[in-house]
C-alpha cells in the first residue's frame, strides 16, 4: 500500500491511466479481504470486497472473494449471486480453463441449495422453458406447485419472463442456453403481493408521509419488513437471474431505502455495508447486459450523483440549478421521454418529490383549517350560551314581576279640588 501511494507500483505514476490505477487499488482491496478472511473476520472483509468490485468489476476473483465473505456471514442468496457473476466474468474475460469454471459452478450450486434450504417464508420451483409461457402454461405451473408445496399456497407468484439460469445447465459460451421460469409460493399473502407490484413498475415502499419523521419503533418495524419480507426475496430471485430482478433499479432502490432506515437508528456499520453493496451492484450492471450508449451515460451519472451525495459535495445551488433545467413553473421543459433517460429519471424523481410534498402540505392545510373552524365554533358556542341564559333569565324575571305586581285602586280624592278648565 505504501508503494501504491507513492507511485512506484505503476510504470508511469504521473501519466497512469485511471483503469490501471483502479486495478491496482482493487488488487489491494482484494488482498485485504484475504487477510481478514484468514483472521476469520468476514464482517471486516465485507466492505473491502465491495470496494474491490467497484474499482475493478471485471476481475472474477473479486466476486469469488465476495461469495466467500457472504457464505461465512450466512448470506447464502447473495453468495450464490456472487458465484454466478464470478463464473460469468471468468467466461467474459476469456477464461478457457474448464475445470475452473466447473469449480465456480459447483460453488454456485452449493450456495443456491443452501439458500433454498434456509428460507422458511417461501418455497421455489424452477420450470424449464424455451419461450415465454402462455396464460394456460402459467396456471398449470401454479397447479403443479400447489400439489408439490401445499404449505406455501397463500400467494403463488410466477415471473413470466424466462430469464433464470441454473448452474447445472448453464454454458455462457452457447448462443442459447437452457433457461427457467421461477415460481414462488408464500405462507402469507402480503409477502408475495409486493413482488407483483415491483414486477409491473417501480413502487415506493417507504413511509406514506415522507416529510414526517418516523419514530424509533416505526423505523425498527420498517427495517424488519423491508429486510425479511422484501430484500430477502429479491436477493433470492437474483441468485439465478444474471441481469437483475424485474425492472431497472428494483433491488438497489430498496437497499438504499434500507440504508436510510439504518441511518435513522445510527447503525453506521451496517449502513456503510449496504451502500457499498449497492455501489458494487451498480458498477457491474454494464457487464451483465447489453445497454446503449445513453443508458451507459445514465449509469455513470447515477453513480456520480451517489458518490457526490455520500461525500456531501453537492450543494443546494447545484441541485436547484439542475431542477431549473428540468422544471419550469411546475411543468416540464419539453416533457422528457424514456429515450432521453437522464432527464426522464430526474423528471420522475422530481415529480415524486413534488407530489408527495403537495399531498402533505394539502393535508396539513386541511387539518389546520378544520382545527380553526372547530375552534371558532367552540368560541361561538361559549359566547352564545351566556347570552341565551341572560335572555332566559330576564324573561323569567319579567314574568315573575307580572305575576306579583299589585295595582292600587284609583283614589277618589285625586279629583277633589280640581277644577275643569273647560
Amino acid at each position: 500500500m505504501q508503494l501504491y501511494s507513492k507511485g512506484p507500483v505503476l510504470e508511469t505514476p504521473f501519466e497512469a491511466d485511471y483503469e490501471d490505477v483502479s486495478k491496482v487499488a482493487g488488487f489491494i482491496e482484494s488482498k485485504l479481504v484475504i487477510c481478514y478472511l484468514r483472521m476469520k473476520r468476514p464482517d471486516l472483509a465485507l466492505n473491502h470486497s465491495h470496494s474491490s468490485i467497484q474499482l475493478n468489476p471485471v476481475a472474477y476473483q473479486h466476486y469469488h472473494h465476495q461469495a466467500t465473505v457472504f457464505r461465512l456471514l450466512a448470506h447464502y442468496s447473495e453468495a450464490a449471486r456472487s458465484a454466478m457473476i464470478a463464473d460469468y466474468m471468468y467466461w467474459l474475460s476469456g477464461g478457457s480453463e474448464q475445470h475452473i469454471s466447473k469449480l465456480i459452478k459447483l460453488y454456485w450450486q452449493a450456495m443456491l441449495e443452501e439458500a433454498i434450504t434456509k428460507v422458511s417464508a417461501f418455497s421455489v420451483m424452477y420450470t424449464s422453458c424455451t419461450v415465454k409461457p402462455t396464460a394456460d402454461g402459467i396456471e398449470k405451473a401454479k397447479d403443479i406447485f400447489r400439489k408439490q408445496h401445499p404449505t406455501y399456497t397463500a400467494y403463488v407468484f410466477i415471473d413470466p419472463a424466462v430469464v433464470h439460469c441454473l448452474p447445472q445447465a448453464t454454458n455462457w459460451g452457447l448462443p442459447v442456453s437452457q433457461q427457467y421460469m421461477i415460481t414462488l409460493g408464500f405462507k402469507k399473502q402480503e409477502d408475495g403481493s409486493v413482488l407483483e407490484k415491483l414486477r409491473t413498475c417501480p413502487t415506493f415502499i417507504g413511509s406514506k408521509a415522507p416529510f414526517c419523521p418516523l419514530t424509533t419503533k416505526e423505523t425498527e418495524r420498517s427495517i424488519e419488513t423491508l429486510g425479511k419480507r422484501i430484500l430477502s426475496v429479491l436477493d433470492f430471485i437474483k441468485c439465478t437471474n444474471l441481469a437483475g430482478v424485474f425492472c431497472a433499479g428494483s433491488g438497489i432502490m430498496e437497499k438504499l431505502l434500507y440504508a436510510g432506515y439504518l441511518c435513522r437508528l445510527q447503525r453506521v456499520k451496517e449502513q456503510s455495508q449496504v451502500i457499498n453493496q449497492a455501489l458494487a451492484e451498480l458498477a457491474v450492471i454494464p457487464y451483465l447486459q447489453d445497454i446503449s450508449q445513453k443508458e451507459a451515460k445514465l449509469l455513470h451519472a447515477l453513480m456520480a450523483d451517489t458518490m457526490d451525495t455520500l461525500e456531501g459535495s453537492r450543494t443546494d445551488k447545484e441541485i436547484c440549478h439542475q431542477r431549473q433545467k428540468i422544471m419550469i413553473n411546475g411543468t416540464t421543459q419539453g416533457e422528457p421521454t424514456p429515450d432521453n433517460r437522464e432527464n426522464f429519471i430526474c423528471w420522475l424523481n422530481e415529480n415524486l418529490i413534488y407530489q408527495s410534498e403537495n399531498v402533505f402540505l394539502r393535508n396539513k392545510e386541511l387539518r389546520t383549517t378544520r382545527k380553526q373552524r372547530a375552534k371558532v365554533k367552540r368560541t361561538q358556542s361559549v359566547k352564545t350560551q351566556p347570552s341565551l341564559e341572560n335572555a332566559q333569565h330576564s324573561q323569567d324575571v319579567s314574568k315573575m314581576a307580572a305575576r306579583t305586581l299589585i295595582h292600587p285602586p284609583p283614589d277618589s280624592r285625586d279629583n277633589k279640588g280640581l277644577t275643569s278648565n273647560e
